[in-house]
């Protein structure tokens, strides 16, 4: 009992419609969850572990709160907010409005869903001045998940990877 797309009544053809826009909603969704992008002092990737790390340590001068974006877009917003943009406008009138309705459905689907996607590609972070002993200044950029403030010790862990800024224990 197969059914083509022809055959079906218009309240199927809209389930359809609007079961696909759900399972790309989903697809995306998932995919979001996957990503592991992190600027976070306690975080080692795979490659930088078991790695030897060069250690200074100095004083923390400075620290101020900065934006940390992802600079690396995965266009996975933009594909999903076009293809549901793609089925919301083919879902508008008949004929050659659906056409034009379809196509700027994709349009605006696909900027708004880059938006959105760039959005989410950002989190709070630190700009950490660090006075070493040996009397040279470093300036790091990391993740605000550890708290740091002014006149405390510090290390600063370098090497293979990023640079990363610790409190003393």
């Amino acid at each position: 009992m197969s059914q083509n797309k022809a055959s079906l009544i218009p309240s199927q053809a809209r389930a359809v419609r609007w079961l696909a826009a759900g399972a790309i909603a989903t697809s995306v969704a998932l995919l979001a969850g996957c990503a592991n992008n992190t600027a976070s002092s306690g975080v080692y990737s795979y490659d930088q572990a078991q790695r030897e790390q060069i250690v200074r340590t100095g004083t923390v001068t400075g620290v101020r709160p900065v934006t940390i974006q992802n600079d690396k877009s995965s266009g996975v917003g933009m594909v999903a907010g076009g293809a549901l943009g793609g089925v919301a406008g083919n879902a508008v009138g008949g004929g050659t409005g659906r056409t034009i309705a379809t196509v700027g459905g994709v349009i605006l689907g696909a900027l708004a869903g880059n938006a959105v996607e760039n959005r989410v590609g950002t989190s709070s972070g630190l700009e950490i001045t660090v006075r070493l002993d040996n009397g040279e200044t470093r300036v790091v950029a990391q993740a605000a998940d550890v708290p740091v403030s002014v006149g405390q010790r510090v290390q600063v862990i370098s090497g293979n990877g990023p640079t990363r800024i610790v409190p003393l224990q």
